[in-house]
């Protein structure tokens, strides 16, 4: 099978890589011969936030990206964020390690209806959070992340009617910070959805001085019980600065690395879901795997690409983020 049709059956290239081979080795030299950088996740796998030029969350993959020299970007990351980078940087090579690394936010917004939502309410301005596709970027006035979200509202006149979508559970937490009436869409994460409040309370119990913080994409009856909530940048400093010892951490699992990296002497804890999974892992982010990431630089596939026009009018809601973000600070 050529690499072309496994491409499009799997969403990767499969190809039988030497065991002996040191992939970290490997991967360091065809980042030089191409002049290419590794953007990771806080969410990605041990390995791959190992092996990266940069690590972080939306916002600071997307500052990354805007402002990176290399010609070839390879985001291990969900597709959604390698459009980002293709959109602010489209003269350079965007590469995902596995094109099926979609994102159910993202998925639980389809661009078509969305318009149709958005053209009912048409002195509203729409802010629209970055875990969603390339055309509904180029559908928004404004994109935000979990990092800048209460900022760029609250940025805004008081008087200004705001559409928020697509995380519901983000836009209402917004909405209680700001004291705005904010018009959502009725979309959501399935990870951070499925976080169970009476599982967090046992464990609560068990580990009485145990901080829980939170990500605002939870829903609300967890946020309820937060000690902190933020994005996934705002969890691992309050970690690092707090004097607590233990944490529960209610967000993808894959931040806990970072955690335990900046903090060796902590213990965290990954609040439960309400499934029978001991934590709670999205299935998106852990389909890119240092395997396809070395093959994904090696054959410069899979490429992400974005048509003209929407890169047009996606770039400037995001570049509009980006500079309020610089003005702020953030």
């Amino acid at each position: 099978m050529d690499t072309l049709t496994e491409l499009n059956r799997k969403g990767y290239i499969e190809e039988s890589i030497d065991p002996t081979l040191d992939l970290f080795e490997e991967i360091e030299k065809l980042k030089k011969e191409k002049n290419a950088i590794v953007l990771a996740h806080y969410y990605q796998e041990p390995d791959i936030q190992d092996i990266a030029d940069y690590i972080g969350d939306s916002l600071g993959l997307s500052q990354e990206a805007a402002k990176t020299e290399a010609d070839v970007i390879v985001f291990a990351g969900v597709h959604f964020m390698a459009e980002t980078a293709k959109i602010l940087s489209p003269e350079k090579t965007v590469l995902l390690p596995d094109l099926k690394a979609g994102c159910s936010l993202a998925d639980s917004c389809p661009p078509h209806l969305f318009k149709k939502f958005k053209e009912k309410y048409p002195d509203h301005l729409v802010i629209t959070y970055v875990n969603c596709t390339a055309e509904l970027k180029a559908l928004s006035d404004i994109v935000c992340t979990s990092t800048n979200a209460v900022q760029i509202v609250e940025s805004l006149p008081k008087d200004q009617k705001i559409i928020f979508g697509p995380d519901k559970n983000l836009g209402a937490w917004v909405a209680k910070k700001t004291g705005r009436d904010l018009v959502l869409w009725n979309g959501a994460c399935m990870v951070h959805e499925i976080f169970s409040r009476e599982k967090i309370t046992k464990l609560k119990e068990r580990h009485p001085k145990a901080k829980f913080i939170a990500h605002p994409e939870c829903e609300e009856s967890v946020l309820q019980m937060a000690d902190y909530i933020g994005s996934t940048t705002g969890l691992l400093k309050y970690s690092i600065n707090s004097d607590a010892s233990e944490f529960i951490v209610a967000t993808e699992s894959g931040i806990i690395h970072q955690m335990e990296k900046a903090s060796p002497g902590k213990t965290f804890i990954p609040a439960p879901p309400n499934n029978n999974c001991a934590c709670n892992d999205c299935p998106y982010m852990k389909r890119n795997t240092l395997e396809k990431l070395y093959l994904c630089l090696k054959n410069g596939l899979p490429e992400v690409t974005v048509p003209a026009d929407i890169i047009e009018r996606a770039r400037k809601p995001i570049e509009r983020m980006l500079e309020i973000s610089a003005k702020l600070g953030l």
